[in-house]
């Protein structure tokens, strides 16, 4: 059976391991450079420089790639459920050749579980190594990253680390699941990808944030957490504030909710909104002063009033165990569609 089955998988193998050994080979040749350049870069910061322009000049110059590696981790897992997984067993179910191993003396248990650990291993161990070496690859990266493409941003968090190996199991026996049931190849197709994506979304939405409690904190105002201030019409109307998903101190973190507070301590705006502030655009901190308004001294004035932002929001230190519990969460998954699929072949299945 192991024989018979790594002759059917092996073309599909030898594809895997081509594009593995093509993206480790590119990464293993830019990434001494990427971290050469980003320590270079740090080096070079003053302390009256935050290394905010070296961090979006270098992130903007690197962008392109970090997206395309990113990508890559992140479709393995649904190509192993696709092209992997539900043909896996459609495909022997439309040409019959099931019965002919199952006339063999090989039980169905044994036939179901060669085919689910060799190829599911597979699966695994490409998902993984894609993930470690991209981690490895992109970390000045996610260092320098903005806001929305940081290592805890829901789309980073799941092309980084072990859970893509999580991704890739759920997705294979997902595949074969649905393969099972189905009986036939595209449609098999098809469904495994609704239903892997509806994961997929629903996880980081629904599932994520709650992992481990977040933490909810009040901080003063900064171009870290605020998103800016404007004059509100012409002639000096009212200046609006709005709130953008930072944490002063805490670089990196996924903010869950950034909300502007009054000084009595109630909620005026939430992420993304604005809110007026009652200080003059005419005169003042907040006032060009033959120029641009001085933004520091503007924060400092708000701040004197008594707005703060209450954040709540996931810390970057929690990277490592978010990725231990949701790759978890997803072998638990796939323990019980494999127990399910067992159960099918042995009941259902003829």
């Amino acid at each position: 059976m192991i024989w018979l089955t790594w002759r059917q998988f092996r073309g599909s193998a030898a594809l895997m391991a081509a594009v593995l050994v093509v993206l480790t080979a590119v990464l293993a040749l830019t990434g001494p450079d990427l971290a050469s350049r980003y320590a270079a870069g740090i080096a070079g910061c003053t302390p009256d420089d935050t290394c905010d322009r070296f961090f979006d000049g270098f992130f903007g110059e690197h962008q392109l790639l970090f997206v395309a590696v990113s990508f890559v981790v992140l479709a393995l897992p649904a190509l192993v459920g696709l092209f992997w997984g539900a043909p896996l067993i459609t495909r022997e179910l439309e040409a019959g050749t099931h019965l002919l191993v199952w006339n063999q003396s090989v039980t169905r248990g044994r036939w179901l579980a060669v085919k689910l650990g060799l190829v599911g291993l597979a699966a695994m161990a490409a998902a993984c190594l894609c993930g470690l070496a991209v981690t490895w690859w992109s970390d000045p990266l996610d260092k320098s990253a903005v806001l929305d493409l940081a290592l805890m941003a829901p789309l980073v968090f799941g092309a980084r680390g072990i859970v893509p190996m999580g991704y890739a199991a759920f997705a294979f026996v997902l595949g074969v699941t649905v393969g099972m049931l189905v009986r036939r190849t595209l449609p098999a197709m098809a469904l495994t990808l609704a239903a892997f994506v509806a994961v997929q979304l629903a996880m980081p939405l629904l599932v994520r944030p709650h992992l481990m409690p977040p933490v909810t904190s009040t901080f003063e105002l900064s171009h870290v957490n605020g998103g800016g201030f404007h004059v509100q019409g012409e002639g000096g109307g009212p200046v609006l504030i709005s709130m953008q998903p930072g944490v002063p101190g805490h670089a990196g973190a996924w903010v869950l909710a950034s909300d502007l507070l009054d000084p009595s301590g109630r909620t005026i705006a939430g992420m993304g909104e604005e809110a007026p502030i009652p200080v003059s655009a005419t005169s003042g901190p907040c006032a060009p002063q033959g120029g641009p308004p001085n933004l520091d001294a503007c924060w400092v004035e708000i701040n004197r009033l008594g707005y703060r932002q209450q954040a709540t929001y996931q810390p970057l230190e929690r990277f490592w165990p978010l990725q231990w519990i949701e790759t978890g969460i997803y072998a638990l998954l796939t323990l019980g569609l494999t127990w399910f699929s067992f159960w099918w072949i042995r009941r259902r299945l003829s």
